[in-house]
C-alpha cells in the first residue's frame, strides 16, 4: 500500500507537467494554423494508433528506460551522473567487438557482449567517481567531459581499425553481427525486441533494491541527509562509487540492447542522435526517481518522438513539436528543482535564525 501511495506522489508532477507541456504544444499548434485536436489525434496514433505504432513506442522506450533506471540510482545517493551518454556509447561499441570477435557459440558471444557492455559502461563511470573521491573534482563536471571522451573515440574506432570495409555505404560502421548474437524480437515484424523485457526486469530490481536492502536504506540516507548518514556510520565513498558502477553499468546496457536488438552493428552516431540519454534524464527527473514511475514516464517521452513522426507525417506540424513539449518538461522540472532548492534555504535561514 505504501509503495502504491509512493508512486502516487511521484506521478503527480510528471503528470502535471505534461499537461503543462499540451498546452504549451496547443499554441504552436495553433500558430501553424492545424485543427489541435486533430493533431494531437494523429500523435496518439503515431504513437499507439496500432499494434505496430505501439511496438515500436517500446522499442524507442527501451533505452531510455534503462539509462532513465541507472541515473535514479545514482541520484538517489546524491551523485549527479550526467555521463550516461558516453558511458552508452562505451558499453555499446565495446559489446559489439565481442559479439563479433569473440570465438564462442552464439548464446555465448550473447551474454558476454551484455555482460562486457554493462561492465564497461560501469567502469568508465567509476573513473570520474574515483577522481570525486580522490581528487575533490566534481561529478558534474567530469562525467559530463567523459561523454566526449567516449564518444570520439568509439567514433575513431569505427571509422578506421574496426570500420566495415565490404560495402560501398559511406557509414562509419562495424561489420554487421552474425544473427546468433541477435536479441530476439518479442513480436515477428515488430520492431521491440528483448531488451524491453530487460528493462523491465532492471526497474523491478532496483525497486527491490531500493526498497528492501540495507544497500538501498544507505543510498536513500545519502540522498536524503548526507550528513545524518555519515553519523550514522554509511560509507559515503563506497556507496558512491557503487551507484556510479551501476549507474554505468545500466547505462551500457542501453546501448547494448540498441546494437543487439535494433542495429545489429555499432552506427557512429546512431545512439546519440536520438538523445536516449538525455531523454533518460528528463525520465528519470520526471518520475521523481522512482523505478516504477520511470517505466512509464520513459514510454511516454518516447511515444512524444513516435508520435510526432505521425504527426509530421500526416499534417503540416512539424516534427520538432515533441521537442518543444520536451523544452517545457524542462523548464517545469528546472522551476521545481529551483523552488525546492530556494524552499530549503529559506527554512535553514529560519533556523539558524532562530538558533542565534
Amino acid at each position: 500500500m505504501a509503495a502504491v501511495k509512493e508512486l502516487g506522489k511521484s506521478l503527480v508532477q510528471p503528470l502535471l507537467a505534461v499537461v503543462i507541456g499540451l498546452l504549451t504544444g496547443a499554441l504552436v499548434i495553433a500558430a501553424v494554423g492545424e485543427s489541435i485536436v486533430g493533431t494531437y489525434q494523429e500523435m496518439w496514433k503515431g504513437a499507439f494508433g496500432s499494434f505496430y505504432f505501439f511496438t515500436s513506442t517500446l522499442a524507442r522506450a527501451t533505452p531510455i528506460m534503462l539509462i532513465a533506471l541507472g541515473l535514479s540510482l545514482a541520484f538517489r545517493a546524491g551523485v549527479f551522473n550526467l555521463g550516461a551518454e558516453g558511458q552508452m556509447v562505451l558499453g555499446a561499441i565495446s559489446a559489439t567487438l565481442v559479439a563479433v570477435y569473440l570465438p564462442a557459440p552464439g548464446m555465448i558471444k550473447l551474454v558476454a557482449a551484455i555482460l562486457t557492455g554493462m561492465a564497461v559502461g560501469g567502469f568508465w563511470a567509476l573513473i570520474p567517481g574515483f577522481m570525486e573521491a580522490r581528487f575533490r573534482i566534481p561529478l558534474l563536471i567530469s562525467t559530463l567531459l567523459f561523454n566526449y571522451i567516449a564518444v570520439l573515440f568509439a567514433s575513431y574506432l569505427v571509422t578506421e581499425p574496426f570500420r566495415d570495409r565490404t560495402g560501398s555505404a559511406a557509414l562509419s560502421q562495424t561489420v554487421m553481427l552474425d544473427k546468433s548474437v541477435w536479441l530476439p524480437k518479442l513480436f515477428a515484424g515488430m520492431s521491440v525486441h528483448a531488451g524491453f523485457i530487460l528493462a523491465i526486469i532492471a526497474a523491478l530490481v532496483l525497486f527491490w533494491v531500493i526498497r528492501y536492502t540495507p544497500f538501498g536504506y544507505e543510498v536513500k540516507m545519502l540522498g536524503q541527509n548526507p550528513l545524518f548518514a555519515q553519523y550514522g556510520g554509511i560509507n559515503r565513498i563506497k556507496v558512491m562509487l557503487t551507484g556510479m558502477f551501476a549507474s554505468g553499468g545500466l547505462a551500457g546496457l542501453a546501448g547494448t540492447v540498441e546494437v543487439l536488438g535494433a542495429h545489429y552493428r555499432f552506427v557512429d552516431g546512431a545512439l546519440t542522435v536520438p538523445n536516449f540519454a538525455w531523454t533518460g534524464l528528463m525520465a528519470t527527473l520526471l518520475a521523481n526517481s522512482n523505478p516504477i514511475g520511470i517505466i512509464i514516464t520513459s514510454i511516454l517521452l518516447a511515444a512524444f518522438q513516435t508520435g510526432a513522426m505521425g504527426v509530421e507525417r500526416n499534417t503540416d506540424v512539424p516534427l520538432e513539436l515533441a521537442s518543444v513539449i520536451q523544452a517545457v518538461l524542462i523548464l517545469f522540472i528546472s522551476a521545481k528543482f529551483s523552488y525546492d532548492w530556494w524552499k530549503k534555504r529559506k527554512t535553514k535561514g529560519g533556523e539558524s535564525h532562530g538558533a542565534a
